[in-house]
């Protein structure tokens, strides 16, 4: 589909991006970019966390959210990401919902961890099912008032994403 070639200029671009935000106090080490079934750039993003005050404004969720915008669909099947580093918990779900199916990264969770980050902590945490009460405590509660809403969701036929 797209060779290393055309790969390495993309990752070039998320890098660089990365690192002007970086240096600018932005975000951190990450970025990430959309490209479309022929290898053309639909967006190019960093991590803005610091400047947005978000948690969630990682590389790949500024990248989705812009390609999607860009697009005009919440739907980026055909679509590739590429990223400074492995999707973390939160960015992988958002690149499964929007429908992509490949991904190319640079470092690996534990690169990450190696530097402070939490993303291989979070995987460890999600595979142990959250023993940690300390860290998270998720309780089911009112579901079958919950339940009435999704019902109706379906009862209208509501589009599914």
């Amino acid at each position: 589909m797209y060779n290393d070639d055309k790969i390495k200029v993309v990752m070039e671009k998320a890098i660089a991006q990365a690192e002007k935000t970086m240096n600018d106090d932005v975000g951190g080490p990450f970025g990430a970019a959309i490209i479309d079934p022929n290898g053309e750039i639909i967006s190019v993003t960093s991590n803005s966390v610091l400047k947005d005050h978000d948690p969630t404004a990682h590389a790949e969720m500024n990248a989705i959210r812009k390609a999607g915008e860009i697009l005009g669909t919440h739907d980026l099947t055909g679509c590739t990401l590429v990223t400074t580093a492995y999707p973390c918990p939160m960015c992988l779900s958002a690149i499964i919902w929007a429908n992509i199916k490949h991904v190319f990264y640079g470092c690996r969770p534990s690169d990450a961890d190696a530097i402070g980050f939490r993303d291989d902590f979070i995987y460890k945490f999600i595979r142990d099912e959250h023993p940690d009460k300390k860290i998270l405590t998720i309780d089911e509660k009112f579901r079958d008032q919950c339940l009435l809403l999704f019902k109706e969701y379906k009862e209208k036929e509501k589009t599914l994403y």
